[in-house]
């Protein structure tokens, strides 16, 4: 049986702020071919919890840009995998974005069920939430300040060895 264990939201955090506006050379930079913002948002909670889930087509891992999941650097992937994993790393459950914290995940889409981005939150402001990404990348900055027509929020619950 998988042992659960607590998420390591600050650890996710501090990889956001050192990663956001740069690439770490470990990882194939995804910008102009589908967009890096959900290969970067899983590097994130990958730091935040260490264990990743080398389950064959509906695992979560990362070995090289051939060798990886769907679920690592795909937006609706990333989704179904977090909300449905029983097995080894991160789960998360779909909240409202006032139960968020950092380290936690949004995603936005258009009105017709296409979601096409991938934030980490990194902070909170008076009027909301801080988040951190890539493709256009950014640090701490107001999830207000998007443009969006749905927005889908991701607490993680902790991950399993």
């Amino acid at each position: 049986m998988a042992t659960v264990q607590s998420y390591r939201r600050e650890q996710a955090a501090a990889y956001a702020a050192q990663w956001a506006l740069s690439r770490n050379p470990r990882y194939f930079s995804f910008n102009g071919i589908g967009g890096d913002c959900t290969n970067f948002v899983s590097q994130c909670i990958y730091a935040g919890c260490g264990v990743m889930n080398y389950t064959r087509d509906t695992g979560w891992y990362y070995n090289s840009p051939s060798d990886r999941a769907a679920a690592w650097s795909g937006v609706s992937y990333l989704y179904r995998f977090l909300i449905t994993n029983t097995k080894a790393g991160p789960f998360a459950s779909e909240t409202d974005a006032a139960q968020l914290q950092i380290g936690d995940v949004v995603q936005l889409g258009h009105a017709n069920g296409h979601w096409y981005h991938s934030l980490l939150v990194t902070g909170f402001q008076e009027n909301g939430l801080l988040v951190s990404t890539h493709s256009f990348d950014a640090y701490q900055r107001p999830l207000s300040s998007y443009l969006f027509e749905q927005a889908r929020f991701l607490h993680i619950e902790g991950f399993r060895h």
